[in-house]
């Protein structure tokens, strides 16, 4: 299944609490559940009023189902064409 890269700008997401995240992460898990198997957050990266998300989904169209079920932002999505990483050497 394709992965794809989403960028979220959501300004001031870098000084969340704990339980603000947690808050977040279960709206978002609560959508995905709705959504059904074919979708799949993989995990985020929170940096300077940003998130950068990896997902499995098989098409762009899932991920903007989840962004608009969310209400959270979907600013860019990217394929995600191949991954390496300390093993690939």
């Amino acid at each position: 299944m394709p992965q794809y890269l989403i960028e979220r700008h959501i300004p001031g997401i870098e000084r969340m609490s704990p339980e603000e995240l947690k808050s977040v992460a279960r709206k978002s898990n609560s959508v995905l559940a709705d959504l059904g198997e074919e979708i799949q957050w993989l995990h985020s990266y929170v940096v300077d009023g940003k998130t950068y998300c990896v997902y499995r989904a098989p098409d762009e169209e899932l991920i903007l189902e989840h962004a608009r079920m969310t209400g959270f932002p979907c600013n860019r999505i990217t394929e995600i064409q191949n991954i390496i990483n300390p093993d690939t050497g």
